[in-house]
């Protein structure tokens, strides 16, 4: 069991996504009303239940889950989380809230891109009960503590159904996908490393920067990741997702001309990142180089679905 404490107050469960550490991981905030962000897929669930057990919480005691967005990678184990803690109530952006009591548009979206690899990465996933859902918009606040009132930013640009979450004690926002990914297998080795995050279908380059922007003008403290840890130097990680964005929009726009596939284009942006990663030393066989292809080949299915939807 991998368990971060980020502070005083604030830990994270790392719920081995995809079969990998330090992919996707759940918040715990020890606050009066126990509040977990962001669940993970369903295979993550049984990680963020023994780490809440090696915290010394228990299930009883969680009052508030919250994703980000409803990608299943964030939200798609938040059924079944629900399902052992009896008083927790699910928070969810408005344009989200309908698709995790009937998820069956979230599936197929997400089959589309994961094809049969589908069933071991998410299933099951189960229905939130409307009644156990709250939707949570711009400006709205959710208190949790007696010094701890969490306040709610609609975020768009990495989907619609986004919203980023400022922790007014730690100075810091929850930043879901909007602020890109950090590559924590990089950051240990000293090299600070972030790229934006682009899958489709709602991706929003005009919109993602914007919300990034908003994030810079905050001078915030720290920035939570959903993929994955804190940085406690924001602003340089605002400014390489925002130099990396320009490098993707241009690379996306050349290959969507030229007729590229997404394959294609995946191949064209690891060239361009593994070069700047060798110019810093980083050898080809990283243990980060699987993350990155990854990462890159979903990012490049978003750009040239972007790029169409513009004709």
């Amino acid at each position: 069991m991998a368990i971060s404490q980020l502070n005083d107050r604030i830990y994270l469960i790392d719920g081995f996504d995809l079969g990998l550490e330090q992919r996707t991981g759940s918040y715990v905030l020890m606050e009066q009303q126990l509040t977990i962000i962001e669940t993970g897929p369903s295979p993550s669930v049984e990680h963020v239940k023994q780490g809440l057990k090696e915290l010394g919480r228990s299930l009883d005691e969680v009052r508030y889950i919250i994703v980000t967005h409803i990608h299943l990678d964030h939200a798609g184990g938040a059924g079944l989380l629900l399902q052992d803690c009896p008083d927790a109530t699910l928070i969810v952006h408005p344009k989200g809230a309908r698709h995790l009591a009937d998820p069956r548009r979230l599936i197929a979206g997400a089959r589309a891109v994961y094809g049969d690899n589908f069933d071991d990465l998410f299933n099951p996933i189960v229905p939130v009960p409307e009644h156990r859902i709250k939707a949570k918009t711009e400006g709205d606040v959710l208190r949790i503590g007696p010094d701890c009132e969490l306040e709610f930013w609609d975020t768009p640009g990495h989907a619609k159904h986004h919203f980023g979450i400022f922790d007014p004690v730690s100075n810091g926002v929850f930043a879901g996908d909007t602020a890109g990914i950090r590559y924590a297998q990089l950051i240990e080795d000293g090299i600070d490393f972030y790229l934006p995050s682009t899958s489709p279908n709602q991706f929003d380059p005009v919109a993602m920067k914007a919300s990034i922007e908003r994030m810079q003008k905050q001078q915030l403290g720290v920035l939570y990741f959903g993929h994955y840890g804190a940085t406690a130097y924001p602003q340089a990680a605002l400014g390489q997702v925002l130099e990396w964005l320009e490098v993707f929009m241009e690379a996306g726009a050349a290959a969507y001309q030229q007729g590229e596939s997404a394959e294609q284009l995946a191949k064209r942006l690891e060239r361009q990142v593994k070069t700047q990663l060798a110019d810093r030393g980083v050898e080809p066989g990283h243990r980060v180089m699987p993350y990155l292809e990854m990462d890159l080949h979903v990012s490049a299915q978003g750009l040239l679905d972007y790029f169409r939807k513009q004709t």
